[in-house]
């Protein structure tokens, strides 16, 4: 049985998110990989079970400046040509977008969601999505559906939050995936997104937050649960 998932990283942060955690504790093999430093995600071949692309700082479509983007492309036009459990999250999502033809990058002027944020289910995102879900946020950019895409959810501010490609691609704006205390990082570490056109404040972070974690992990883990059904004891291989 395929049980190994690769995790595309773009920073160095530890490895505490629930992407990490699900897969680790559900008995998968996880294969960090970090292009950005020279990996190279390695062969698709039959003992994968899935991969799942991070966000990060980096502009999908500046693969001249970032050539280490090429291997990253490359490796998710074989996850969607063999029908390879795919999520990309954030930059990831935008990545993946970016190789089906769609446009990402900045919106016109430049709005921000920096810290948490509603979106909202259309009708086909009812599967996965039933309710509107306050989730964390931290980007800039965009992407627009590509052609074959089904949209599965919006905010007030961004038109598109996440969609999906044939059966096993996902693409998510927004980022399930960290903790609170991955967040107190951002809040430590990202501090030049406050400001910004609907950034919010520390305060209305920190309340939000609160009040919204549990609820965004219980989605989460049921989503990652359905992409990623359990496995066998794992291993964590670090390149």
């Amino acid at each position: 049985m395929a049980k190994r998932v690769v995790l595309v990283r773009h920073g160095d942060d530890p490895p505490d998110d629930r992407v990490f955690t699900y897969l680790q504790q559900n008995g998968f093999d996880v294969h960090i990989s970090k292009p950005f430093r020279g990996d190279k995600p390695g062969a698709l071949d039959d003992d994968v079970a899935g991969s799942v692309i991070y966000g990060g700082p980096f502009n999908v479509f500046e693969k001249d400046k970032h050539p280490f983007l090429k291997d990253e492309h490359t490796w998710i036009e074989q996850c969607i040509h063999k029908n390879v459990p795919l999520l990309g999250i954030c930059q990831g999502a935008q990545s993946i977008a970016h190789v089906l033809g769609a446009r990402a990058g900045p919106r016109p002027g430049e709005p921000h969601e920096f810290g948490y944020y509603t979106i909202y289910p259309t009708g086909p995102g009812r599967d996965i999505l039933p309710h509107p879900l306050t989730v964390t946020q931290a980007h800039f950019h965009e992407f627009e559906l590509p052609e074959g895409g089904e949209l599965l959810a919006y905010s007030d501010a961004f038109p598109q939050q996440a969609f999906r490609y044939g059966k096993t691609t996902y693409a998510l704006q927004f980022h399930p995936e960290v903790t609170i205390e991955g967040f107190r990082r951002w809040q430590r570490d990202l501090t030049f997104y406050y400001g910004k056109p609907g950034s919010q404040t520390r305060e209305q972070q920190t309340d939000l937050m609160h009040k919204h974690d549990g609820a965004q992990a219980d989605w989460f883990y049921g989503f990652l649960e359905k992409l990623f059904p359990q496995a066998v004891p794992s291993r964590v291989i670090q390149e």
